[in-house]
């Protein structure tokens, strides 16, 4: 777990080209977020960035960001992460590789595969739609996962961080214990359940205050706007303040399957899972690794066995030629007499 975290720090580090935002990005205005609604359409490039500075144009080859008017792209946040796709013309090709905020402005990512981009420029964005898709579906999965959680273990227990990507959902709460087997298998069972009944997954834009009122469940010390999102799903088994993407409903999610539970500070646990697809492939991995580790085990045991034989067989032999001194001679015939227990045929 501790290799995997590095890792997915070293590759989240690397998507975002070690760019440090220092005053040498200065972005004014915002960027429009239409990726609810679409996962393509038309843009305007509003400024450019090579190695954390202004300029006017990219040159094929060239790794950069690029600044636009209004994208489809989701800005890393929430614990969502960011998509990926393209940015194309007729001549241009800007491969995204990441999106991010900064300030109110979406950061793409990534690499010039072709042509020369300019500030200016009109582009059409296109969103990678199936890593989109099976990111928002975790992200569905953890608000369930997050209602689960706190119907078996107790009221207690709040977000302190998640991660979800299109391959599986991290979420870490707060809870004074190792969660038991008994307690991870009924969190599965309940998620699951929901799943099942494919209920729709409403969003309603709402004030502040108003959205407090429904009893929505936001994070302590976040900061909102005024209009803020608020994620519906099961009826009311989960109310959630969320400016991420989502399932259309929820039997989108298809299957949640557990993956680990373990702690990673004072009071903190980690939990994940796996959905859709991938949760299915994990059974059957776990099964084969299972079936292998059985396999492996029953060798072991015949092996141990063989040699427990021998040894029998050796102990028999040295145990025989103590015998042979309680012979006694019946008319001329020499005759041996024991009660030995324990002695498996073989040895005997």
């Amino acid at each position: 777990e501790k290799a995997m975290d590095d890792q997915r720090n070293r590759a989240r580090a690397a998507g975002k080209f070690n760019v440090d935002y220092n005053d040498a990005i200065r972005l004014k205005g915002e960027t429009e977020f239409t990726g609810y609604e679409q996962l393509a359409g038309d843009a305007k490039v509003v400024a450019l960035f090579r190695e954390g500075e202004a300029v006017e144009q990219l040159n094929a080859g060239d790794t950069g960001m690029v600044v636009l008017d209004e994208t489809p792209f989701y800005g890393e946040s929430g614990g969502q992460v960011g998509d990926s796709g393209k940015l194309i013309t007729d001549t241009i090709e800007f491969e995204v590789q990441d999106c991010t905020k900064e300030s109110k402005n979406h950061l793409h990512h990534g690499v010039l595969n072709a042509g020369v981009l300019k500030v200016g420029d009109n582009v059409q964005p296109k969103v990678d739609a199936e890593k989109r898709r099976a990111t928002a579906v975790n992200h569905s999965a953890t608000h369930i996962l997050h209602e689960a959680l706190s119907r078996v273990l107790g009221k207690h227990v709040q977000q302190k961080g998640s991660l979800c990507d299109a391959d599986r959902l991290r979420f870490d709460f707060s809870h004074f214990e190792a969660v038991k087997p008994e307690e991870l298998q009924q969190i599965e069972q309940i998620c699951n359940e929901q799943i099942r009944l494919n209920s729709e997954v409403r969003t309603d834009i709402m004030d502040i205050e108003s959205a407090k009122a429904t009893g929505a469940a936001a994070l302590f010390g976040e900061k909102y706007d005024e209009t803020v999102r608020v994620l519906t799903m099961g009826g009311d088994f989960s109310v959630e303040l969320c400016g991420g993407t989502h399932a259309s409903r929820t039997g989108d999610i298809a299957l949640l399957k557990l993956v680990s539970e373990g702690g990673i500070a004072a009071g903190v646990r980690r939990i994940e899972a796996v959905t859709g697809a991938k949760a299915p492939q994990f059974i059957d991995q776990s099964a084969l690794q299972l079936e292998e580790k059985l396999r492996e085990q029953k060798a072991k045991s015949r092996q141990l066995e063989k040699e427990l034989e021998q040894m029998k067989a050796k102990l028999a032999a040295a145990k025989g030629a103590d015998l042979l001194s309680n012979a006694v001679d019946v008319n001329g015939v020499k005759v041996l007499a024991e009660l030995l227990e324990g002695i498996e045929p073989k040895a005997l």
